[in-house]
């Protein structure tokens, strides 16, 4: 049976820059950059508080992909059409503030969901994330809106 998530791939253009925005601009440690068959490299980043948890910073090609689903893939990270992670914080406000000041492009402003508080940016690649404030912690944007 399952017990958890170990690896998810965040597909990227360049492995050096997604590294250095992954952990340069939001604060994940460096885990692994090792290479691996046909001339590939494993680049995980994750972070500090879940050793558990990485991110693996993948490229499209082979092996994964033939050539023309490579280059499909390429074409949509450009475009800015693919969702990654959810990152959770403590104060989606906060936070927000701290990474844009560290360059962080965000597309969306914190703004109250239905799952908490949420703001979503887009890596180096183009791809989307979301920083998110769960609801079960304290919203004290809430308390400085009463």
């Amino acid at each position: 049976m399952i017990t958890g998530v170990n690896t998810v791939t965040v597909w990227v253009l360049d492995q050096d820059s997604a590294k250095t925005f992954f952990t340069e601009k939001l604060g994940l440690e460096a885990r692994i950059d090792v290479p691996f068959d046909e001339g590939m490299r494993w680049v995980t980043v994750g972070p500090k508080n879940q050793p558990e948890v990485q991110l693996t910073l993948m490229v499209p090609g082979a092996p994964a992909q033939d050539a023309e689903s490579a280059e499909q893939l390429k074409s949509l990270l450009a475009k800015g059409a693919l969702i990654g992670c959810t990152f959770t914080v403590e104060d989606c406000h906060a936070a927000f503030k701290e990474l844009s000041a560290r360059g962080v492009t965000f597309i969306q402003e914190p703004q109250p969901k239905p799952w908490g508080v949420s703001a979503s940016f887009r890596d180096d690649s183009g791809t989307w994330h979301e920083i998110l404030q769960p609801h079960h912690q304290r919203d004290e944007s809430a308390d400085r809106n009463s």
